[in-house]
């Protein structure tokens, strides 16, 4: 099959025509997650007139099987558990509290890169609309969806290009609105729908944040 957009640039343009409605809106921040979340919501917040930032999820994986995850933390600090996982584990608040503390540094340690000195956003009141460049499993969106509902936010719009369509229809139920511009039945990844996937670099991304706090210093 043909790719559905030819980079994420495009995919973010397209994305933002199905949410000009929000356009110019009080309280508004578009977030995106890192890194390919960047170009989709710099083309996102710039249609709309809304500032940009970004919201970074980090797994706490179990040590030894750091694919099972014990549960995720997310920007600001905020941490979600899976407790189905955690009641299984043997001194599971010892393995949380240290996977927290590597995690959070982590974050930090990203959050300075990317912003280069600029403060993060308060969240509390805000509509977010929340942006990545595509679904697969949706456990990275569930976790941020989480976190940001613990950030007390007043709305909150998950916003993709492409996702399957069984995890597309599964967050509708979680966020105020949830948009897909395409569900394909033969989805195998997110990157099968793009002509150009390269992956988003560091440099990219700072350039990206740095170019939309710029512009919405002259709004």
């Amino acid at each position: 099959m043909s790719a559905g957009f030819r980079d994420r640039s495009e995919a973010g343009r397209r994305l933002a025509q199905e949410l000009r409605g929000y356009a110019g809106r009080p309280a508004l921040i578009v977030l995106a997650l890192p890194r390919g979340g960047v170009p989709i919501g710099y083309e996102v917040a710039h249609a709309l007139g809304a500032p940009l930032d970004i919201f970074i999820v980090r797994k706490l994986g179990v040590p030894g099987w750091e694919e099972l995850a014990m549960g995720a933390i997310a920007s600001g600090g905020v941490r979600v558990l899976n407790e189905e996982v955690v009641r299984k584990l043997p001194n599971a608040s010892v393995l949380i509290e240290e996977a927290t503390e590597r995690e959070r540094s982590e974050i930090r340690r990203r959050e300075t890169e990317y912003r280069e000195g600029r403060p993060a956003p308060e969240l509390q009141g805000k509509t977010v609309i929340l942006v990545d460049d595509g679904l697969a499993t949706g456990a990275t969106m569930r976790a941020a969806i989480l976190a940001l509902r613990k950030c007390e936010v007043t709305k909150l719009i998950v916003a993709v290009p492409v996702g399957p369509p069984e995890t597309c229809a599964g967050l509708r139920d979680e966020v105020d609105q949830a948009i897909c511009l395409e569900t394909p039945d033969d989805f195998r990844a997110v990157g099968q729908f793009y002509l150009d996937f390269a992956q988003t670099t560091d440099e990219e991304v700072r350039d990206l944040l740095a170019r939309a706090a710029k512009q919405g210093s002259r709004v």
